[in-house]
């Protein structure tokens, strides 16, 4: 006769069985030391007298919380989030850390638009544009760069941003080399750095601020690092300066052949949307569409 704990590994607490990882949501509630053997075995008697879910079960006796099921079906169902607390990245990182929140949910329909008009195998960058600083640019980038790598996507976050870096303080990153090293010569692919929560996911920091930032996002080596990078990133996001500071986002947008303009409700001018996407357009680049940020 089967035991106890050989018919735990066939157990899912909700829906069908894991399509990703070949574990039931009790292994990986006791790999992850949420559950002691025993307490397994008392759930599973539990959800058979009652005709409940392994999960379920393990709720009602109160062995593990609604957000310890949450996070086990992320990893069952490879979709990783964090919980507030367990990781150093930003709370400003709302894809990460409230995945099924209503924000989050607009930010999964914006990937699909995405998805449906731009990236493809010929088109694989996006930069990131907006008039002026507080729009919401970084965190934009930053959000969406999560929910592409939820998806399964490779997907590639570059902070532009030469002059006022925020990517780095998002994911908690050093910035002591990144993008401008890369683009001197002084640093190559390991300035590229993974975000450990996220296996699909990297990002290159900014670096150190140089005197320069225009001249270097215009060399050739930028337009080289994209194409480069491409070839193995599915999606390629580029956080780029406030369009007001510089023109260093229509340079990159050039660069990438597309931008998505971020606008926020109540600051963003129509007379300054409007020379971006006209600066934008007169650079041979193409403008997605228009993202309204209401946070």
């Amino acid at each position: 006769m089967e035991s106890m704990m050989e018919r735990l590994n066939e157990v899912t607490a909700t829906g069908p069985r894991t399509p990703v990882a070949d574990r039931s949501i009790g292994r990986i509630l006791l790999d992850a030391g949420k559950l002691k053997a025993g307490d397994a075995e008392r759930a599973m008697r539990l959800a058979k007298d009652k005709g409940l879910r392994f999960g379920e079960a393990c709720v009602e006796l109160k062995l593990v919380t609604q957000a310890d099921i949450d996070t086990a079906l992320s990893y069952q169902f490879d979709y990783p989030y964090l919980r507030a607390g367990e990781s150093r990245l930003s709370e400003e990182l709302v894809a990460a850390y409230q995945p099924f929140s209503d924000e989050v949910e607009a930010l999964r329909a914006l990937r699909t638009q995405l998805l449906l008009r731009w990236f493809s195998p010929e088109r694989r960058a996006l930069a990131i544009c907006s008039p002026s600083r507080g729009d919401g640019r970084s965190y934009l980038a930053a959000n969406l760069a999560i929910v592409f790598s939820q998806l399964g996507e490779r997907t590639l976050l570059i902070d532009a941003d030469m002059r006022d870096a925020r990517q780095h303080r998002l994911f908690n990153l050093s910035n002591q080399f990144g993008l401008s090293a890369m683009l001197t010569g002084r640093m190559s692919g390991a300035a590229i750095e993974h975000v450990g929560h996220f296996r699909n996911l990297c990002v290159i920091s900014a670096g150190a601020t140089p005197p320069n930032p225009l001249e270097l996002v215009s060399r050739p080596e930028f337009k080289e690092l994209l194409e480069n990078e491409s070839q193995t990133f599915e999606v390629v996001l580029i956080d780029t300066p406030a369009a007001e500071t510089s023109a260093d986002a229509q340079a990159i947008a050039a660069r990438a052949g597309g931008a998505l303009i971020v606008a926020r409700e109540n600051k963003s001018r129509l007379e300054a949307l409007g020379r971006l996407v006209g600066a934008i357009r007169s650079a041979s680049a193409q403008v997605i569409g228009c993202v309204l940020n209401r946070v």
